[in-house]
């Protein structure tokens, strides 16, 4: 087997166990919510303090490490930098958890994805681009398989609380906020740079409404304790610092298609290991999303176009 062999096959392990680890973390936050009845709001500023550290002590370990100071000398980067952490990273990671809260992690994870179809509309309406045939399929994909997931074929209810189904569209209208607005921070300095700082930023800014020690620490268990550094090793550094490692040997395109594993992961783990009912339309429904999502990163070459280098540490 040839270096560049290895090497593809090393990227398309770590991007899958990234987008894995982004999956069953979402399951796990899940977990953690049920347990102990952990709140939101301590629980995204601990992950993002937390998760933030580590990757920028990653940083700290390479030949660029010099960026983590230099992010701040401009101070137009600076306030991009201040505004993407509260508006972006903290918008995203809360919202998202709000949705797992109060629904399940396999619909908020598919919500979430709809930002794809969010950022084609916004870039439709900047008239920036005209749709095409591949456009108004993912829009038909992504309506029919949110209205799948949201009903199970029901027309009388729905299969998760209005407050899941608003929390997880927001989630998605904060990720594509954070896809866009990322691009020009990305093309100064690096991923790990950017998020890791953003997400101290986000948790610092959290921490005025919930200091991360103000909990009922006596009361919180080693079990709890154990998902909960599972999800910030895991379900965040990890998964992000995998992801960005795949880029080395892939490109963005194959890197993005196989990070579909992500909403797979969490649906398989919230119906096997939590045991959420998911009807065969919700199946569908799912089947649609992913299917959107494909198309998308297929057609980066047409009319409607996403950042390739961008930090899809959404999670």
């Amino acid at each position: 087997m040839t270096t560049k062999a290895r090497s593809k096959i090393s990227g398309i392990l770590l991007v899958l166990t990234g987008a894995i680890c982004w999956g069953i973390g979402g399951t796990v936050s899940q977990k953690l919510f049920q347990l102990d009845g952990i709140e939101v709001n301590w629980y995204v500023t601990v992950r993002l303090l937390s998760a933030g550290l580590l990757l920028l002590l990653i940083q700290s370990c390479t030949r660029e490490r010099s960026q983590i100071i230099d992010v701040w000398r401009n101070k137009k980067t600076a306030a991009q930098l201040i505004l993407f952490g509260l508006v972006g990273m903290l918008a995203v990671q809360y919202t998202y958890m709000a949705s797992i809260k109060y629904g399940n992690a396999a619909v908020a994870t598919l919500l979430q994805y709809l930002s794809p179809v969010m950022i084609m509309i916004y870039i439709v309406l900047r008239k920036q681009s005209a749709l095409n045939r591949k456009d108004l399929a993912c829009a038909v994909l992504a309506l029919g398989g949110c209205l799948l997931l949201l009903t199970n074929g029901s027309v009388t209810r729905l299969s998760v609380s209005w407050l899941a189904v608003i929390w997880g569209l927001l989630s998605g209208v904060s990720a594509a906020f954070y896809t866009l607005y990322a691009v020009k921070l990305i093309k100064k300095f690096n991923s790990l740079v950017v998020v890791g700082w953003a997400m101290i930023i986000g948790g610092l800014g959290l921490s005025f409404i919930h200091p991360p020690w103000k909990a009922d620490f006596a009361g919180i268990t080693l079990e709890t304790y154990s998902y909960l550094i599972f999800t910030i090793i895991f379900g965040t550094m990890i998964a992000f610092w995998f992801y960005i490692a795949s880029l080395k040997s892939l490109t963005p395109k194959e890197t993005s298609l196989l990070g579909s594993a992500e909403p797979l992961a969490a649906v398989g783990t919230t119906v096997i290991w939590l045991h959420e009912p998911f009807g065969f339309y919700q199946w569908m429904g799912t089947a649609c999303i992913i299917g959107m999502i494909l198309i998308m990163q297929f057609n980066r070459s047409g009319s409607i176009r996403t950042k390739e280098k961008q930090p899809l540490s959404r999670d």
